[in-house]
């Protein structure tokens, strides 16, 4: 008998050290032979990860993947606020990837506690927690599960400073959920919601590409006086491991970063697609020699249009590229944007490389996603227009 998860005993591996490995053979069955054909075995993930360089300004630092520096964050926000409080599906014994583990624990069970599984309930419960003071910290299980809260973030939430005339306000709250493709999540543990509010005056949308960005961007949402919606790329929360500080520290909001300076094209991404883009830029380097000028906007609601304008008139060619359908995605905003304000700066039309204006598939993903060789041949168009 074969170990749970393994091939039958009458396969045989081809290549065991490849990412191409196939299982073969076959198998006598009452006389008939059946014969397996070889199966490509499916890829982990479409980007390599780049770890940034270890932050010295914030003190000591820690080895930490991405979910092990949202603890970190969300630890470092219990320890030093008594009113916070963090609630959602399973976040008191860890949540299902892991992000609170050992909270509740040190914290109690009056500070870290599940909830119901029902999130326009566990919103509504923020806005309440956060309306009397406290700081309330919400977990959506996946961001795909979002939408059942859409009401309460979007006509709440978002209003509620507003409506009252600055009487009362829930700008406590932050609202933490997993977010982006994984390699298998298909239609519903796949999406990327962010345009769906980024249409939402009165919330805050945030991003992060790394553990450190992570960690730094969340606790400014937590301090940030406005409810935030803060997106973690699900696929690097394993995957993406750097030297994180353990003491808290903040990374500003409404700031895009530029992460690496060029002169033919800019190349703005979030999240996980950040990733594609750094291999996207070294391919254009080695085999155009193309100059690239990489942004990461970090926050997409409000988005730092100064530092996107800026590069675009210095390159005078832009590609956006995202995970979420091209139609109405955040692409478009900035798009439209740039048209508006370096109209007479562009070389090439803006260049979109995004998720098509499909669901999300399953065993197709991988021709779905924006990967590098969409991005490259995007590069190419823009500098033969």
């Amino acid at each position: 008998h074969s170990a749970p998860g393994a091939p039958p005993s009458f396969l045989t591996n081809q290549n065991p050290g490849s990412a191409h490995g196939c299982w073969h053979g076959e198998k006598e069955t009452g006389g008939l032979t059946l014969t397996l054909f070889p199966t490509q075995r499916r890829h982990a993930s479409h980007f390599t990860f780049q770890p940034d360089p270890v932050p010295t300004q914030y003190g000591p630092t820690q080895k930490m993947n991405l979910f092990q520096s949202v603890t970190s964050a969300l630890d470092n926000t219990l320890a030093s606020d008594p009113t916070a409080v963090i609630f959602g599906e399973d976040v008191a014994f860890g949540g299902v990837f892991r992000c609170t583990v050992g909270l509740r624990d040190k914290y109690g069970k009056d500070r870290v506690f599940n909830t119901p599984l029902c999130e326009q309930g566990i919103v509504g419960f923020g806005i309440g927690v956060a309306v009397a003071g406290a700081t309330a910290i919400a977990e959506i299980q996946f961001a795909d599960y979002i939408y059942p809260a859409f009401d309460q973030i979007v006509n709440e939430a978002a209003k509620y400073r507003y409506r009252s005339g600055n009487l009362f306000d829930c700008g406590n709250l932050t609202i933490r959920a997993p977010w982006g493709c994984v390699g298998h999540g298909s239609l519903y543990h796949s999406q990327s919601p962010e345009a769906f509010f980024a249409h939402c005056p009165g919330i805050k949308v945030v991003i992060p590409r790394s553990p450190v960005q992570a960690k730094g961007l969340l606790l400014s949402c937590i301090a940030d006086q406005n409810p935030c919606i803060f997106f973690e790329p699900k696929i690097l929360y394993r995957a993406a491991v750097e030297q994180v500080p353990v003491e808290a520290y903040t990374v500003p909001l409404s700031q895009a970063e530029i992460l690496q300076e060029g002169s033919d094209v800019t190349l703005v991404a979030w999240g996980t697609q950040i990733h594609v883009m750094r291999e996207v830029a070294n391919m254009a380097q080695e085999k155009l020699g193309v100059s690239c000028e990489l942004i990461d906007l970090q926050t997409i609601l409000p988005w730092d249009v100064e530092t996107v304008c800026k590069s675009v008139v210095k390159t005078g060619r832009l590609l956006i590229s995202h995970e979420a359908p091209v139609t109405g995605g955040f692409a478009a905003e900035i798009s439209s944007t740039v048209q508006e304000e370096c109209f007479l700066n562009l070389e090439a039309p803006i260049s979109r490389v995004c998720g098509y204006d499909t669901p999300f598939p399953h065993i197709f993903e991988p021709f779905y996603i924006p990967d590098k060789w969409k991005c490259f041949d995007a590069i190419k168009r823009m500098i033969n227009y």
